[in-house]
């Protein structure tokens, strides 16, 4: 999709669309998939605004503190071989994105996760807010 800004965009200061949306969903997933602590913040800054937010069914985040404790909380409840990936093209228009993802599905990670992520690009290209949808995920006994 990546239009072009009209006049109105132009005329609210705004940014024009983010110049390569994929590479900043593939930040945005390596933030999810790495273990190290400060190899994250460093991942995190690069990826979100200061007071980004991060907001699903199941957690939220606030903040690179914030963001980075609840990348960690998910990391304690699955192993290492849990690694997110996008599952489909980006798709983004003025200062919104969205795309699908997934993780597990494979051998040394049989459950398989799925959802969709619909994101808020501030002026400087960063993230501004996540909003975290599970399109699927294995039934809870």
């Amino acid at each position: 999709m990546n239009r072009r800004r009209g006049p109105s965009a132009a005329r609210n200061g705004r940014k024009d669309d983010v110049s390569n949306p994929t590479e900043l969903a593939e930040r945005y997933i390596a933030s999810w998939n790495e273990r190290d602590a400060k190899k994250r913040r460093d991942l995190l800054a690069k990826t979100y605004t200061e007071t980004a937010t991060y907001v699903d069914a199941h957690r939220d985040g606030t903040g690179y503190d914030g963001l980075s404790q609840m990348i960690a909380a998910v990391h304690e409840r699955f192993p290492d071989a849990y690694r997110f990936r996008l599952a489909s093209d980006v798709e983004s228009h003025h200062d919104v994105m969205r795309f699908r993802w997934e993780a597990g599905g494979i051998a040394e990670a049989p459950l398989h996760f799925g959802g969709t992520d619909v994101c808020v690009i501030a002026k400087d290209g960063r993230l501004a807010s996540v909003t975290g949808f599970t399109d699927f995920a294995p039934k809870q006994s």
